[in-house]
């Protein structure tokens, strides 16, 4: 508390403070970690409710089609990965590792494939998208980009 008033002092002008580039950063970061924090509480709250509707699909078989079951567990899946990827940011020092995000991307993709496989005009694109997101990755993981 005191170097506030010792930087008001010296400066003269209180609102120099908190117009200052790294009290703002300060702040929006934990800002930004508070909000991912609660974006982490409502996704395992939705996670918990998927694999509960899980249970309940595979239960009752008869009335749902593999897609369906199929197209939920890989939407479980989604939902773990984007609450693995909050808890990453924490571990990492506060950034969000790139692969993560690809991964994320892939396992979307091939949800959209089982779900929507009718067109395959759709399909073929969705795959090649697949394959950039994988050649992304690739590039992601060498000695040039990889941060960790």
């Amino acid at each position: 508390m005191t170097d506030v008033s010792n930087e008001t002092e010296k400066t003269g002008d209180p609102l120099r403070f908190v117009a200052d580039p790294k009290t703002i950063s300060k702040f929006m970061q934990m800002f930004l970690s508070g909000v991912l924090f609660v974006l982490g509480g409502i996704l395992s709250t939705l996670l918990l409710m998927n694999t509960w509707s899980l249970i309940l699909l595979i239960v009752e078989t008869h009335q749902t089609s593999g897609n369906e079951i199929l197209g939920s567990i890989v939407t479980w899946f989604l939902y773990f990965e984007f609450l693995a990827l909050i808890a990453k940011y924490y571990q990492s020092g506060l950034h969000f590792p790139l692969r993560y995000f690809i991964y994320i991307g892939i396992t979307a993709i091939i949800r959209l494939i089982i779900l929507y496989h009718d067109d395959p005009v759709h399909t073929l694109i969705f795959s090649v998208s697949i394959l950039v997101l994988l050649l992304a990755l690739y590039l992601a993981n060498t000695k040039l980009l990889k941060r960790e």
